[in-house]
């Protein structure tokens, strides 16, 4: 007997103006399935889970719910029917507590309820600290646990481990795997094979709006599906390094103390730190280590209870964020849409408030338009940012061109040194080897990068050196080809004796 269908889509289309981001897209899912939707950045994924979610209406074909046609017409229908949604952007008020988030959600929210899933997951959430002062990936754990209150048929989740570490990913895993045998059926969006190999048995790869493929995952090489993904071959695996040794010392912390305001796990200890021109050093590390504190200091956002930062020989110690920025320090953040970038400016609005104190943006005292928005379009063309033009919001864009346009302004115009927080999150393969070619290159061409991840694969594909931060301590930094993986687990957990360059606590 042949399993009921849960979710047909058929025909779905949707427009925004004269671009096509859904083209007759069909797709079947049976009760219990987990299915995986694979594609690049743009290629109609989110837009297709949030016409499934009722957040978008489709201009074409049908969405059919247990054998009867449905209208999705809000998301609060959607919940109805029992669908539930996790976006890879975050949805929580940030002024609001945890708690608070959970009620306007479900203002009759069951503790009994909300403490075994907490329990189910491990989530080790603090119910009532405010929203905003919580990493992404605590963030992204809030936004779990709202959507597994819920009683489920089905549960969209678009990029959900992005910000995971990789206990907190085992732990995702284990309990989709639980909801499927309940019945519940899973959509799940992903750029990792890997995650895809260990949960699903067959995915939908979309590309430029359309199906490309429906396969099995298990009778198919990563290659295979990477090519079916991009329309094309995969990248290389490995990238060329910088022929040359590195150069002089760039940057120097010594000895920093730090604490992000109003939270309790953003602080850093002692933390020594040299950064030599022409080379990346890579520091890894679970969401909470230390990463923002540490991005904010050497961007001069917060300044350290102790210690020291050098450029080039110089104390830096009392400069701001401009003075800094004028002397060659620029630091992407880990939130495109909140921090990095401003949602609701356009593209070379965006450029600009990187690039407000170049010559090039002005026209003797007064600012020039038409130059900036010149060089936004240029910057556009040279990162492949898929974007209708400089005029296009920030918004609009999907998270992998957004993360281009961003990894391209701050390189722009050369920078002395540049740190990246998590540079590649939630990204395709295609975007992720562009950032990669990138940031190699800027390296070879003698720039200084301190790269904060907490993709491993990316820091050894990328870094001449790595580290790691755990609880705001800084392990040794060494050349990559002495770190191995059980090393760096070590220093990322604080096992094994691992610890701190410089002994004694910040005061």
């Amino acid at each position: 007997m042949t399993p009921p269908v849960r979710l047909e889509l058929v025909g779905i289309g949707k427009r925004f103006g004269a671009v096509v981001a859904n083209d007759s897209i069909d797709l079947r899912l049976r009760p219990g399935e987990i299915h995986a939707v694979l594609g690049e950045n743009g290629a109609g994924k989110s837009t297709l889970m949030l016409l499934l979610y009722g957040v978008l209406q489709p201009d074409s074909g049908s969405i059919v719910w247990e054998g009867r046609e449905v209208s999705v017409s809000d998301p609060g229908t959607a919940r109805r029917l029992g669908i539930g949604m996790v976006f890879q952007h975050f949805s929580l008020l940030r002024t609001l507590s945890v708690r608070q988030n959970l009620q306007l959600a479900y203002p009759d929210l069951d503790e009994q309820r909300l403490a075994q899933v907490l329990g189910d997951f491990d989530l080790r959430i603090e119910l009532d600290v405010r929203v905003g002062l919580l990493s992404p990936g605590e963030m992204q754990r809030v936004e779990i646990l709202r959507c597994l209150l819920q009683d489920m048929k089905l549960l969209i989740l678009d990029e959900p481990t992005s910000v995971l570490t990789p206990a907190e990913v085992e732990q995702l895993v284990a309990i989709l795997r639980k909801l499927a045998q309940r019945g519940c059926s899973v959509l799940f969006i992903t750029h990792k094979l890997d995650e895809a190999r260990a949960l699903c048995r067959e995915a939908t790869v979309l590309r430029g709006g359309r199906v490309a493929g429906r396969l099995e995952l298990a009778g198919s090489s990563d290659a295979d599906i990477t090519r079916l993904m991009l329309g094309g071959e995969p990248p290389p695996a490995q990238l060329a390094r910088a022929a040359a040794p590195p150069g002089a010392t760039a940057l120097q912390l010594r000895g920093i103390c730090a604490q992000l305001p109003g939270q309790r796990r953003g602080r850093l200890e002692n933390i020594d730190l040299s950064l030599a021109s022409g080379e990346i050093l890579g520091i890894a590390g679970v969401s909470g280590s230390g990463q923002e504190a540490l991005a904010a200091v050497v961007a001069g956002e917060i300044r350290p209870s102790a210690g020291s930062l050098w450029l080039d020989g110089e104390d830096l110690g009392r400069s701001g964020v401009r003075q800094r920025r004028r002397r060659g320090i620029r630091v992407l953040p880990v939130d495109r849409l909140h921090h990095a970038a401003a949602a609701g400016l356009t593209l070379d609005e965006n450029y600009l408030l990187s690039h407000y104190d170049d010559a090039a943006c002005h026209s003797g005292p007064w600012l020039h338009w038409g130059r900036v928005a010149a060089l936004a379009t240029q910057l556009i063309q040279d990162a492949a940012v898929r974007a209708p033009s400089a005029a296009a919001q920030a918004r609009q864009l999907s998270g992998g061109n957004l993360q281009k346009f961003l990894v391209g302004r701050e390189l722009a115009g050369a920078p002395r040194v540049l740190v990246c927080y998590n540079p590649t999150w939630g990204v395709d393969p295609g975007a992720q080897a562009n950032i990669h070619a990138a940031l190699a290159a800027a390296r070879n061409a003698g720039m200084a990068i301190l790269l904060l991840s907490e993709d491993t694969e990316e820091l050894y594909r990328l870094c001449d050196r790595l580290g790691a931060l755990c609880d705001g301590r800084l392990s040794p930094q060494l050349p990559t080809a002495e770190v191995d993986r059980d090393l760096l687990g070590q220093w990322m957990t604080g096992a094994g004796g691992s610890s701190p360059q410089r002994s004694g606590a910040c005061a």
